[in-house]
């Protein structure tokens, strides 16, 4: 088990993470899991998705999808 430190920084409480469990992300969610704080990094919202698909070519699908017939299936 990894022990870290925790000390105040201004009015807040901080923790100072080992260098193998750095994080690669500018931002993390935290929240309460039982007795537990958990930190994950925080994913790229919805903006961000948005603004990839802005990137695609204007010919990106111009021939439409060939996808096949709907399945015929029997009702519950």
């Amino acid at each position: 088990m990894t022990i870290a430190r925790v000390f105040k920084s201004g009015n807040s409480q901080a923790v100072r993470l080992p260098k193998q469990f750095r994080l690669d992300a500018p931002e993390v969610e935290i929240f309460r899991r039982g007795d537990e704080i958990v930190l994950k990094a925080r994913r790229k919202g919805m903006a961000s998705a948005f603004h990839l698909l802005a990137g695609m070519p204007d010919d990106f699908f111009q021939d439409g999808r060939d996808d096949p017939p709907p399945q015929k299936r029997k009702g519950l």
